[in-house]
């Protein structure tokens, strides 16, 4: 069927361009964003687009107003997703914004789990690299916590991944440079769900507290998994996914 090339409106060009800059860490947390009125100049749009600019950027949980301030950054409700940190990665060589951090809780061979088996294409029970880390946000307050099994045989190409310290560029894009590729796809999936007691102390949250759960894929250009993930984050993080459909439908 014919398609029709529909650039987006100003008003997401230019929100899309803010946003960006909030993702990536060029603007902080707390710090003030353009108003209304230098978007209106910079971008040469009318008052009413500029305005329009401001308003989504708040629908996408990235801004929040602050009365004698302005529109400043506030990050407090989103939940960076694997998406995000990849894209992070590509962009800046960092997977954090400035002020989030990680601590690395353990990593190390283990018998890999029926479920990371399947992602890995491994035999249950096979030795696999699995690392553990919390993610926290400025206040040092914890955000989600996660697990990341790898393939056992990478041990010796990528010895890092054994090493119970932070992989600055990440460690799907670290595996996937000694492998000799790049990540070419990241599948996500995410579900509400209820914390178990291990996800609920590293949040810092009673037992049972509903949760944001999240399974990862990390794949090679050539389809092979180079990274599998499970996740849990704080209820009340907004996962964000922009999608742009052909028809415009």
């Amino acid at each position: 069927m014919p398609t029709l090339d529909r650039p987006e409106p100003p008003y997401l060009q230019i929100a899309g361009r803010i946003r960006d800059d909030i993702l990536s860490g060029r603007l902080q947390e707390g710090d003030t964003v353009p108003s209304a009125r230098e978007i209106a100049r910079t971008w040469t749009v009318a008052m009413a687009t500029a305005t329009k600019v401001l308003a989504t950027l708040r629908s996408q949980g990235l801004v929040r107003p602050v009365r004698g301030v302005g529109t400043v950054v506030d990050r407090g409700g989103l939940h960076r997703s694997a998406l995000d940190r990849t894209v992070a990665s590509s962009r800046t060589g960092k997977i954090y914004p400035p002020g989030h951090y990680a601590v690395i809780r353990s990593a190390g061979l283990e018998p890999v789990t029926e479920r990371a088996a399947g992602a890995l294409g491994l035999e249950a029970g096979a030795p696999a690299i699995r690392r553990r880390r919390t993610t926290y946000g400025p206040d040092s307050r914890p955000l989600s916590t996660s697990t990341s099994w790898f393939d056992g045989a990478l041990s010796a190409k990528a010895p890092a991944l054994l090493v119970p310290e932070r992989i600055l560029e990440g460690t799907s894009v670290y595996a996937a440079v000694r492998l000799g590729t790049r990540i070419a796809v990241t599948q996500e999936r995410h579900a509400a769900g209820l914390a178990d007691e291990v996800e609920a102390a590293e949040l810092g949250l009673p037992a049972g507290s509903p949760v944001l759960f999240g399974r990862s894929t990390f794949l090679a250009a050539d389809g092979t998994v180079v990274e599998y993930g499970e996740s849990a984050a704080l209820p009340d993080h907004w996962v964000f996914h922009e999608y742009t459909t052909e028809d415009g439908e």
